[in-house]
């Protein structure tokens, strides 16, 4: 089953074509990151299938619904949660009123208590939202999310401003909403999120999907040349190494790239042994989703305006700033 598909989607603002007619799909019970710089399309993107923005051209299918009509019935608002870079919020409110009052927009909302120790506040569940630390009010976004049980999520930068014991709380989250059946979609500047959260990515750059596939095998990941890196021994010239091949020296070490590094290795390292001596600093790795990820859009970065400024994309809508959930009375 397929959660989203977008086909050829296309929006003009001006003289500006910020998105050109990109297609993806987002299959039902995955967690799939839209990932892009800033001004790429990715805000009006998810507010077009939030049915907070009308498209140009295109098919677009939301839970099999068309956005751009059945937002405006709140059929699909009903299935659909969202969890913005900056929910505004009542500030006197506790943190148990806030997600009840949020659970009463849905017809079947989760059990209010069960959210919140989802999203670890339990022990703030009666102190007021203007209290809150800057990782507790993003929890507090978390909650108010996932409150109406929604099928389908959207998680815009979900654990900015998280120390690293929360963000791996909020990881475990989104796995269990994942696994209990609830469809994510995930933007995202942290790549070591994208890799320990994503099924799926797509890259968006200048408009257009530029790149997609899964987080091993982004931009032929999964076939690039292993990077083994040493500090070169006392005493030793480059020529005295095992390896002859692919042998560069940067920042005071020894890089080889080779297609499967196990052979190298052991070259490596048994002449190490016989000489009696160590590889200082050795390493063995593949490129990064960080490294394919700067490689796939280095190239539009110069191009791009910032997402919120004239040229660029517009700032984000107002009803989506106010929340989806207000339109529900």
């Amino acid at each position: 089953m397929t959660a989203v598909v977008v086909e050829d989607l296309r929006k003009t603002y001006g003289s500006r074509d910020v998105l050109r007619g990109i297609d993806f799909a987002v299959a039902e019970g995955e967690i799939f990151a839209l990932l892009g710089p800033n001004g790429a399309g990715k805000t009006t993107t998810l507010e077009i299938l939030e049915g907070f923005r009308g498209r140009d051209t295109g098919r677009v299918e939301v839970l099999g619904m068309d956005p751009q009509t059945s937002a405006a019935s709140g059929e699909l608002r009903e299935r659909v949660g969202v969890v913005l870079q900056d929910n505004p919020v009542e500030p006197y409110l506790s943190v148990r009123e806030t997600i009840a009052r949020d659970a009463g927009y849905y017809r079947a909302p989760r059990d209010v208590d069960r959210v919140i120790e989802l999203v670890g506040l339990q022990e703030r569940r009666g102190a007021r939202v203007k209290d809150l630390s800057g990782g507790q009010k993003r929890r507090l976004d978390l909650a108010l999310g996932v409150v109406g049980d929604p099928r389908l999520l959207f998680l815009d930068e979900p654990t900015t401003g998280f120390d690293p014991s929360a963000r791996r709380s909020a990881w475990e989250l989104v796995r269990e909403l994942r696994d209990s059946g609830t469809t994510i979609v995930l933007t995202t500047h942290y790549m070591d999120e994208v890799q320990a959260l994503a099924d799926s990515v797509a890259v968006i750059a200048d408009g257009r999907i530029v790149e997609s596939g899964t987080p091993a095998k982004l931009g032929g990941r999964d076939r690039a040349l292993a990077r083994i890196r040493f500090e070169l021994p006392e005493a030793t010239e480059l020529a005295d190494l095992p390896v002859s091949r692919g042998v560069t020296v940067k920042d005071s070490l020894v890089h080889i790239e080779v297609p499967e590094p196990t052979a190298v290795l052991h070259s490596l390292t048994g002449w190490a042994l016989s000489q009696g001596t160590t590889l200082e600093r050795l390493s063995v790795e593949r490129p990064s989703l960080e490294d394919v990820y700067l490689d796939i859009t280095r190239s539009f970065e110069n191009s791009e305006a910032d997402e919120v400024g004239g040229v660029g994309e517009p700032q984000q809508s107002g009803a989506r700033r106010r929340r989806r959930n207000r339109s529900r009375t």
